[in-house]
């Protein structure tokens, strides 16, 4: 009996051991890749690409609800009012656009590259039902404001069953 609980905790201090070499491999293999990520982010600041990837960046939002109404401002600075583009329906609201980065100067280069530019898009749960026929946007100083009216009653239709 003494030796097979000997043996059982050989084995068990075997597999910790194993399990401190992996996990410590890890750790440094994880130090490894944070150092190259800080590396790479330090040199794409001296010399950026600007990427129009999907969804290159995202705006900062406010959603603020009335007893009447939802009201969402948007901060996007430099975008145009025509680069814009609003989709509503009944529970969401698609809000997308893209800003595109002002031409460098002929002679320098990019010192600190941290505004984002490329395409955004941002897809809202709304917290209530709105109508999607009484909805404003106003877009000033950087600032798209989206106004919801809410539903009053949510509407239902009796639908008919035919005999086929």
């Amino acid at each position: 009996m003494y030796f097979h609980q000997t043996g059982i905790r050989k084995i068990y201090q075997e597999s910790s051991m194993e399990f401190i070499k992996i996990r410590l491999t890890n750790d440094v293999d994880r130090m490894g890749s944070k150092f190259e990520k800080t590396l790479a982010e330090m040199f794409n600041t001296m010399n950026p690409l600007f990427s129009f990837a999907k969804n290159s960046w995202k705006p900062a939002l406010d959603i603020f609800e009335t007893p009447d109404e939802i009201l969402i401002t948007v901060e996007i600075p430099g975008v145009d009012k025509e680069d814009l583009e609003l989709e509503i329906n009944t529970r969401a609201i698609r809000i997308s656009g893209k800003r595109i980065p002002s031409p460098a100067a002929d002679k320098g280069r990019y010192r600190l590259a941290e505004i984002q530019y490329g395409v955004f898009e941002r897809i809202l749960r709304l917290p209530v039902l709105i109508d999607p026929e009484n909805v404003t946007a106003s877009f000033k100083k950087g600032l798209l404001q989206i106004q919801l009216k809410k539903l009053t009653r949510e509407t239902s239709y009796k639908i008919p069953i035919s005999d086929e």
